[in-house]
C-alpha cells in the first residue's frame, strides 16, 4: 500500500499541482457555462409558454392590459388587444435595419390616438427599403383615415440607446422613448398590429408568427459539460501516464539519448 501511495507521490509537485488546478477551475468554468445555457433554455420556455398562452386567443381591450407608465407584465407578451382610436400620421416614426427573408427594410410606426387621448404606439407592419434617392417617409403607406378598431399583439419595450428617437426614427421600440420625442402620453408597451378595420388602400407586411423553438441551448449546456468532463479525464489519464511510464520530458531525452 505505501508502495503504491509512493507511485503517486509526484502529483504533490508543484507542476502537478498547478495543473490540477487549472482543471479545477476549468471544470468550474464550464459547469457554470452549462448551468448558464439551461437557465437560458428555462427563460426560452417559459417565454414559449406565455406565447402559446396568449397569441391566438381572443383580443381583449387595450387598457385591460396596458397602462401609462407601466411595463408589460412578462405573462402579458403577446396577448391580442383592441384598441379604438385615430392614427396621428404625421408622428409616423421608421424602425431601421430590420430585415425580412434576408432582405432589408423597416418597421413603421405609427402612434394611435385613443377617445382618452392616451396614445398607443402601433407597429403596423413591415416595408421594403426604396429608391435611396427618396425619403423612406415618403415611402410609407398612409394609414386608415379617421377612426379605426386595430387588434394586434402586446409586446414589451426595448432598452438601451437602440431606442433612441432620432431623424424621424429608433432601431428598436420603446413606448416611453417614442412618447418622450413626440410629447405624448403613452401607454407602456407596443402593440404588433395583426388588423385594422376599416382597412387601408395599401397594406404592411404584417408580423410573423412568433418563434417558440427552443434553440440550441440545450445542447450547448451539454456541451459545456463534457468539455469539463473531458479535462478532468485528460487530467487523469495524463497521472497515469506518468506514473506508469515517468515524466514526459524525461522520456524524450532518453529517446533523443539513444538515437
Amino acid at each position: 500500500m505505501r508502495e503504491w501511495l509512493g507511485s503517486w507521490q509526484f502529483l504533490l509537485s508543484r507542476r502537478w499541482f498547478l495543473f490540477f488546478l487549472t482543471v479545477v477551475l476549468l471544470g468550474i468554468g464550464t459547469w457554470w457555462l452549462g448551468e448558464w445555457q439551461f437557465g437560458r433554455l428555462d427563460d426560452r420556455r417559459d417565454r414559449n409558454a406565455v406565447i402559446e398562452a396568449n397569441a391566438h386567443d381572443d383580443p381583449v381591450p387595450v387598457d385591460e392590459v396596458l397602462a401609462v407608465g407601466e411595463p408589460v407584465a412578462a405573462d402579458e407578451e403577446y396577448t391580442v388587444v383592441e384598441a379604438t382610436g385615430t392614427y396621428a400620421a404625421e408622428d409616423t416614426l421608421l424602425v431601421r435595419y430590420r430585415t425580412r427573408d434576408g432582405a432589408p427594410g423597416m418597421q413603421v410606426v405609427v402612434p394611435l390616438v385613443t377617445a382618452d387621448g392616451t396614445t398607443l404606439v402601433v407597429d403596423r407592419g413591415w416595408m421594403p427599403e426604396g429608391d435611396p434617392g427618396v425619403e423612406p417617409i415618403d415611402l410609407v403607406p398612409e394609414p386608415p383615415a379617421g377612426e379605426v378598431t386595430i387588434t394586434g399583439w402586446v409586446r414589451a419595450d426595448g432598452e438601451g440607446e437602440s431606442t433612441e428617437v432620432s431623424d424621424g426614427g429608433m432601431r428598436a421600440i420603446s413606448s416611453e422613448a417614442v412618447g418622450q420625442a413626440l410629447d405624448r402620453e403613452v401607454y407602456g408597451g407596443f402593440v404588433e398590429l395583426l388588423s385594422e378595420e376599416p382597412e387601408p388602400a395599401e397594406s404592411l407586411e404584417r408580423p410573423e408568427e412568433p418563434d417558440t423553438d427552443e434553440g440550441p441551448h440545450f445542447f450547448y449546456g451539454l456541451q459545456w459539460w463534457f468539455f469539463g468532463v473531458l479535462a478532468l479525464g485528460g487530467f487523469g489519464y495524463l497521472a497515469w501516464d506518468e506514473r506508469k511510464h515517468g515524466p514526459r520530458g524525461e522520456r524524450r531525452r532518453r529517446e533523443t539519448a539513444s538515437e
